[in-house]
Formats: C-alpha cells, sequence, structure tokens
C-alpha cells in the first residue's frame, strides 16, 4: 500500500496548506457525485480522505511518521507479531513459515497443551485466559471516515451516500441533532477478524454556507432589501435551507430588524426543528440624485435623535 504522502502526491515534509491543497484537488476530481460508473476512483477517492484525515491530525501525523500507526490509522502490530517471527499455525508453531498474523487469522488453533507445558500454573497466552478458559476471538480493526454534508442537507437531514475503502457504497440517515464532528457507527464495515468485522465510524463535516450560518437549532441570514422595501413594507422572495419563501417586510423596517421563519432551521435531538432568523440590511442606492434632493429637502424633519439610548 503506498503512503499516505504519495498517495496525496506531497512530500513528507509538507506543510498542512500544502497537505489541504492537494486533498482539495484530488477530492474534486475523484468524488464518488463525478465517477458513478467508475469504482476505482471512488475506492481512491476513500484512500485520499483517509490520508488527509491522518495527516492533517497532527497527533496521528506524528503517530504515523514514526511507524506506530499504518496507512489506515491502526496501530501495527508489536515487535514479534505479524513480522516474520514464529507464527501459530493449524499444526503448531512454525519458525518463519507461512501463516497468518495473529491479527488476520479466521481459525484460532488449539495450542492450549503447549502453553500449559510453557507456563506454570496452567496460565496461558494469546487467545486463551489464565482460568483455562478459551477468550472471545477478538473483532476486527475499525476503520475511520470523514463524509463533508453540504449545509443544507445538515439541516433538512437528508440521506447521505458514503464510500467505503472497499468501493462499497452505503446510503446513511443523519440523525437528529447532527453537527459539526457527530460520529455515526456502521456495523459490520470495517476490517475483517476472527470475532467478525469491526465497523465503520462516519465523522460528519459540515460544509460551510456562503450566506447561510448556524447558531444553535437557528439558521441565520442577512438580508437586502430596497430603500422603498424597508420603507413602504414589501412581500420579498427569501432562500431558505428548504428553499425559497416569500416573506412580508413590515413598513417602516431599518437595518438589523430580525423577522423570523417558523421551523427552517435545524432538527434537535427531540425532533423540534428551529427557526430562520432574518436580519434586514438596508441597501441604500449610490449617488442616487433625486434620493438625495429628497434628502437633502427633508433634512430629517420630526427625526429625532436615534442615537439617544446610547447616551450620546
Amino acid at each position: 500500500m503506498a503512503d499516505l504522502y504519495s498517495q496525496l502526491g506531497v512530500a513528507r515534509s509538507a506543510s498542512e496548506a500544502e497537505i489541504k491543497k492537494a486533498y482539495r484537488k484530488l477530492a474534486k476530481e475523484l468524488h464518488p457525485d463525478r465517477n458513478k460508473d467508475n469504482p476505482a476512483a471512488s475506492a481512491r477517492f476513500s484512500k485520499v480522505t483517509q490520508a488527509y484525515d491522518i495527516l492533517t491530525d497532527k497527533n496521528k501525523r506524528a503517530q504515523y511518521d514514526r511507524g506506530e500507526i499504518d496507512e489506515d490509522g491502526n496501530p501495527k502490530a508489536p515487535f514479534g507479531f505479524g513480522g516474520g517471527g514464529p507464527r501459530p499455525g493449524a499444526g503448531g508453531f512454525r519458525p518463519g513459515g507461512p501463516g497468518p498474523s495473529p491479527f488476520e487469522m479466521n481459525e484460532t488453533a488449539d495450542l492450549s497443551d503447549l502453553f500449559e507445558g510453557l507456563f506454570s500454573g496452567g496460565q496461558r497466552r494469546g487467545s486463551f485466559s489464565g482460568f483455562g478458559r478459551r477468550a472471545a476471538p477478538e473483532k476486527g480493526m475499525d476503520i475511520a471516515y470523514r463524509l463533508p454534508v453540504p449545509f443544507q442537507d445538515a439541516a433538512t437531514l437528508k440521506p447521505q451516500r458514503v464510500t467505503l475503502s472497499g468501493g462499497k457504497t452505503v446510503d446513511i440517515k443523519l440523525p437528529n441533532g447532527v453537527e459539526e464532528g457527530s460520529k455515526i457507527r456502521l456495523a459490520g464495515q470495517g476490517r475483517a477478524g476472527p470475532g467478525g468485522n469491526g465497523d465503520a465510524i462516519v465523522t460528519i463535516a459540515i460544509t460551510p454556507h456562503p450566506f447561510f450560518r448556524r447558531e444553535g437549532e437557528d439558521v441565520r441570514l442577512d438580508l437586502p432589501v430596497s430603500l422603498d422595501e424597508a420603507v413602504l413594507g414589501a412581500k420579498v422572495k427569501v432562500p431558505t435551507v428548504d428553499g425559497a419563501v416569500m416573506l412580508s417586510i413590515p413598513k417602516g423596517s431599518t437595518s438589523g430588524r430580525v423577522l423570523r421563519l417558523k421551523g427552517k432551521g435545524f432538527t434537535a435531538k427531540s425532533g423540534q426543528r428551529g427557526d430562520q432568523l432574518v436580519t434586514l440590511m438596508v441597501d441604500l442606492p449610490a449617488d442616487d440624485a433625486d434620493l438625495i434632493r429628497f434628502l437633502e429637502s427633508w433634512n430629517g424633519r420630526g427625526r429625532g435623535n436615534p442615537r439617544a439610548s446610547l447616551g450620546v
């Protein structure tokens, strides 16, 4: 398996910014949505995403550089296991001979007699307990995935598709209360092991939106309105995570006024949705001669001091 730096096409000395740049380029090329008829591209997308997750985590990158974890983020076998040393096989120890490592065996050989002769008191190691009972075989390792989710999809709990390391695609349902860093466990989708498959652990990464922002379970939006819409009132089209809706602007609205759209936010763990809070931003035209003449003649008659509440 190519090392993580080679998978991303960067040097081992690459900075975090260089790693992120390389990942963005590869993710754009290999994303499953752009390669629906190319399983190899989908499989490679999973590999480069896994490489990105490890190399942008300072602790995991240091562990990988020291040789403590492998390309999947799993601990490497300790000295004496998984290498060329003695390995238990169906017929006993075969020094230097072929055979699966303790982390890959599908069956557990019965070595109880041998261990009883080597260790006093019948104490056993490996797959055996100190009381003569066979320990349950270990499950395979879990595999970690990072799943980017569009902002609107996270708010509306739209099902997402994740491509696993073997190229298999799985549709997952986002849970109530999903947020950045939420983890979803896919049972049995990890590495194979003597005691069954491990799990896939999917970490949610919510993609920032160009104009929506999250505040708890609510969604915030700054909405530009024209001067006449603010002064005279109007019905305007407003984007929401569920699609555009019509919103009534009350007469005499000023910049900073907040209007509420019920049930257009994120879904809480309770199942109740938050709201969308729309902040009006009056957009004044530049160099409008008629408006300038009007204001010069009006000169703020009856306006009072709009800063009186500030004590100035």
